[in-house]
């Protein structure tokens, strides 16, 4: 088995054998890395470049640590003190660095669509780091590889996306992940921060009150306020938001039930989500953080070609 696809542009772009197949490698992957070495050689023989063209921490780290622990050798590219500075263009850019025999790129750009456009004027595959506002997929795989984890799997299960909708990319990509995976999904939020019509559009429910959607769900997914991508005021105050819609320990402690908490980071603690709720047995947050790495060693291995079956 391998992927349909040649990039990995976004999960809309993928079928559910897909997706099946990248929670497979992960599986093997993640195996490898409870091991005393974290490394296999699948990956020698290439040169992975990080286009980041967008401020990242986590990603960046995580696709690194992926690569490294494949064994592939790894270019990091900032758009900061590049020559993008100067008014270089992205084709010019990638086709610069790529005369240097880069066998993949990943990339971060803060234009939606970019890896999408790149696609179309270089060979090598693509891996989509976050576009914009548009899609962020292996944070999509990674949370659904987690929810699977804890909860056994994915179909049936009911998640709620909470907070930025409507500036989120993290959240468009876990719809679709978790629709074609066979989830129920809500989002909920203010309605300022809900696009219109997205429950036609997507097949979601949409709520505008955070306790009702904490007692239907059984996963909620808290999303970061992204004040850097509004141009406009949506709410009145970040305390009211988070009076309104903020996550805390008290709040899930009065539910009926025990739910999965989750946050794509960065967390912006007492706001969207409080730190007693973030660092409470509801919370697996960091398990988060160790599937990225997984999931991504996978996505990296199954664009570069490898079979499935690992010789690890």
């Amino acid at each position: 088995m391998s992927l349909s696809v040649n990039h990995l542009l976004g999960i809309r772009n993928l079928k559910r054998q897909d997706i099946e197949l990248i929670f497979q490698t992960a599986d093997t992957f993640k195996g490898v890395l409870q091991r005393p070495i974290k490394k296999v050689p699948t990956l020698r023989d290439t040169t992975i470049v990080n286009l980041f063209f967008e401020n990242s921490t986590r990603t960046r780290i995580s696709f690194e640590l992926a690569e490294k622990r494949l064994g592939a050798d790894v270019v990091n590219f900032s758009a900061s003190g590049s020559s993008v500075s100067k008014g270089e263009t992205l084709i010019d850019t990638v086709n610069n660095i790529l005369s240097m025999k880069v066998d993949m790129v990943v990339m971060r750009h803060s234009a939606s669509g970019a890896p999408h456009f790149l696609s179309k004027h270089i060979q090598v595959p693509i891996v989509n780091a976050g576009d914009g506002i548009n899609e962020h997929p292996t944070q999509a795989l990674l949370d659904a590889f987690s929810i699977r984890e804890r909860l056994g799997s994915v179909a049936g299960k009911k998640v709620a996306i909470c907070g930025d909708i409507m500036h989120s990319r993290v959240a468009l990509s876990n719809i679709y992940c978790l629709k074609e995976l066979g989830a129920e999904v809500t989002v909920v939020g203010p309605p300022t921060l809900i696009p219109k019509h997205m429950a036609e559009a997507l097949g979601v429910n949409v709520s505008y009150n955070i306790r009702e959607a904490l007692e239907w769900c059984d996963v909620a997914n808290v999303l970061r306020i992204q004040l850097e991508r509004q141009n406009t005021p949506l709410f009145s105050s970040l305390r009211e938001y988070s009076l309104a819609y903020g996550v805390n320990k008290a709040l899930l402690d009065s539910l009926k039930k025990e739910i999965v908490i989750m946050h794509p980071g960065p967390i912006n603690r007492g706001v969207e989500l409080s730190s007693d709720a973030a660092d409470s047995s509801h919370s697996i947050i960091l398990n988060q953080v160790e599937n990225g790495v997984a999931i991504r060693m996978a996505v990296l291995y199954l664009l570069a070609g490898k079979k499935p079956e690992l010789a690890v």
